[in-house]
């Protein structure tokens, strides 16, 4: 898979995701400053969500979590959220100044509209849309990347519907995801994600992940992620439904740079020999040698408690130790002198 020109899969760098969705509270001002927040942190891309009430939603649907008592209704939260079409372009145009690659997860097909009007890179379909088949088909019909995200759906139905994707000729990443805000590490299900690698292979996999800490993400990577999706906050107390599953500025930096350090350690396998060869190990350094310890005449027969074993190395071995005892020495030796076979006579 390709976005933007990077390539995503096992043996490239995993590509790392800043979620804004609605944190921006509906400001625009507030959204482009995530923007350059999310650009200083190294993320690759910046992600959104378009939501166009009148086209996704009714003055009936009940809120999920009734989080924001400004709104009479989810409805009226989703209209608060809107942007117009100008203002997704000021926002791409924007994350682009800022060399990251700028996605949006659309609610409607006019949002496909928007987006593909945009010109959007590829297309992440969030997990409570996976099932909605007219969104699907739409953006299969553009053949362009999809990330399927899958924190309402079983793996059996994502490769399901990555297939039909595919079958329009766009490339799928299937992305493990669980949808509780935040996610306790109970729940994060890295054996799913794993699974989820296996029955989806060829194809690159990654983790969309609300638990607020990096551990996941970092996990994922080492395993085989090739892309981490993470909520991004300016501050822990600001207000939305997603803050609580988020990162700080300081929690993605820190992600970005465990996810790159586990990426190398997954794409440099080290074989032992190179391994100890590149170390420049020097026994007459890290090795010891059989010395005397204490002032031993000439003509004493050397019993164990007359020798030690220390370092530096290059002298007799360890297994020299027991054909030592019972030998009788040919010159005096000083404390701590490196025994040879020379100084005793044979047995």
């Amino acid at each position: 898979m390709r976005i933007s020109g990077t390539e995503i899969g096992l043996e490239h760098p995993p590509f790392v995701i800043a979620e804004v969705a609605q944190s921006h509270d509906g400001s625009l001002g507030q959204a482009m400053a995530f923007i350059e927040v999310a650009a200083e942190c190294g993320v690759q891309a910046v992600k959104f969500q378009t939501h166009i009430a009148a086209e996704e939603s009714t003055p009936h649907e009940p809120w999920r979590i009734p989080f924001s008592p400004q709104d009479a209704s989810r409805y009226a939260y989703w209209r608060r959220m809107e942007f117009s079409f100008d203002q997704w372009a000021l926002l791409k145009e924007h994350a682009e100044r800022h060399r990251l690659v700028f996605l949006s997860s659309p609610f409607s097909v006019r949002a496909c509209e928007w987006l593909q009007k945009l010109d959007i890179a590829a297309w992440k379909i969030a997990s409570g849309e996976v099932g909605n088949r007219e969104i699907v088909e739409w953006i299969g019909a553009t053949g362009k990347p999809v990330l399927l995200s899958g924190g309402l759906t079983d793996a059996a139905r994502l490769l399901a519907v990555a297939r039909t994707l595919e079958a329009g000729g766009s490339s799928v990443a299937l992305l493990h995801c669980t949808s509780r805000y935040p996610t306790p590490p109970a729940e994060v299900g890295m054996n799913c994600f794993v699974d989820l690698m296996e029955r989806a292979s060829p194809r690159p996999v990654g983790l969309s992940d609300h638990s607020a800490s990096t551990v996941p993400a970092v996990v994922a990577t080492y395993l085989g992620a090739s892309i981490v999706e993470v909520h991004l906050t300016l501050h822990p107390r600001m207000f939305g439904p997603d803050v609580a599953a988020s990162l700080t500025p300081d929690g993605l930096r820190s992600l970005v740079d465990g996810v790159r350090f586990a990426g190398t350690m997954r794409t440099h396998p080290v074989a032992t020999d190179r391994r100890l060869d590149g170390l420049g190990y020097d026994p007459a350094i890290f090795g010891r040698s059989v010395v005397t310890t204490r002032p031993l005449p000439a003509g004493h027969c050397l019993t164990r408690e007359d020798l030690a074993y220390k370092k530096p190395g290059g002298g007799l071995a360890y297994d020299d130790l027991e054909r030592l005892v019972g030998r009788t020495l040919i010159r005096p030796l000083d404390p701590d002198h490196p025994l040879e076979w020379n100084d005793v006579r044979s047995a």
